[in-house]
């Protein structure tokens, strides 16, 4: 991390950022033997509010926070990418970053996804796509159309850490005029990721599934869309208080996964709350006079980071499957 020289009072933000941080109690990885990721929605990262950027403590605090993990997926990065540089600044040399392009009508919002990652804790293996809508052929002009439109295309990424290798798929499904209008892209994702797993060219079957899916509950219909076709909570976030937005009671951001493809039976995970119901003492008045909540929302954001620790060194796992090989199995 290199903040340098920055001035007293944001010192003291990160001071009492990185007490917050620290009362969450989110376990280091280890190299080659476990991975911290995130999925975090930095409210318009990197659009100009009254032609300015964010301010440089909000920059600081927020690679401060970007910092605890080493792989974070990012939804809301637009097409300015000014402020992810300066975040980038501060995390140093050893930090990536692979993003989607954007999409400049209104329903894409300019915005892009992004994956930042510390390449000595994970590596970049080659794919990076946007999840390609399914097509079907036209009989009247014999062209191949898409059967379906994305609002915000979901981006993939693929990683490896340790010797586990898997890909990231981030998505942002839109608001819409209301809670229904979210089932059908919802279910409509669940089937592409299935159909994808099932096919034997896949670039890789472990697909942890991630993002602003804008579900408030995880028993509603809306999570019901989204897990009907097998994507389930990994075991860590099962149980836990993973609400993401500042008063932590709606759950719109998911980390996902298929059981029957990806083993995470011994993932932590949770909530890096930041906010703590308070965010003076981050952007003190004397500092910061006109600032409100809402702005404090186009500085940090309006969604808390959701992480998940995942073991990525299986070769243990291996060798006891060679020497206890299930029935009817080879010796």
């Amino acid at each position: 991390m290199f903040h340098g020289d920055i001035e007293p009072h944001v010192a003291r933000g990160l001071q009492i950022l990185r007490e917050r941080i620290d009362e969450e109690g989110i376990p280091p990885s280890k190299l080659d033997e476990s991975l911290n990721i995130a999925t975090w929605n930095i409210r318009d990262f990197g659009k100009e509010k009254s032609g300015n950027l964010r301010s440089e403590a909000a920059i600081h605090y927020i690679a401060e926070i970007m910092y605890q993990f080493d792989l974070i997926a990012i939804t809301e990065l637009r097409d300015n990418l000014s402020d992810l540089r300066r975040v980038m600044d501060i995390l140093g040399p050893y930090w990536q970053v692979v993003f989607s392009d954007f999409n400049s009508d209104r329903a894409g919002n300019r915005e892009r996804v992004g994956y930042l990652f510390d390449k000595r804790a994970a590596v970049f293996t080659g794919l990076a796509a946007e999840a390609e809508p399914p097509r079907k052929k036209n009989p009247e002009t014999g062209d191949y159309e898409s059967t379906i439109e994305w609002w915000r295309s979901p981006y993939m990424a693929s990683f490896r850490a340790g010797n586990f290798d898997f890909t990231l798929l981030t998505a942002h499904i839109r608001w819409g005029s209301g809670a229904s209008a979210r089932i059908k892209p919802l279910k409509t994702l669940a089937k592409w990721i299935d159909k994808r797993q099932r096919d034997r060219h896949v670039f890789d079957k472990d697909i942890l599934v991630m993002g602003d899916f804008n579900i408030p509950k995880v028993d509603d219909d809306l999570f019901d869309a989204i897990t009907s076709k097998g994507l389930a909570i990994p075991r860590g976030l099962r149980g836990t208080d993973h609400g993401s937005n500042l008063a932590r009671t709606k759950h719109y951001d998911q980390i996902l996964h298929h059981p029957r493809h990806t083993n995470l039976e011994n993932s932590v995970g949770g909530i890096l709350d930041f906010y703590r119901g308070n965010w003076r003492d981050l952007f003190p008045q004397a500092h910061y006079p006109d600032m409100s909540k809402t702005d404090f929302t186009y500085q940090l954001s309006d969604h808390l980071p959701l992480w998940i620790q995942i073991d990525t060194w299986t070769e243990d796992e291996e060798l006891d499957q060679i020497l206890n090989p299930p029935p009817g199995g080879a010796g």
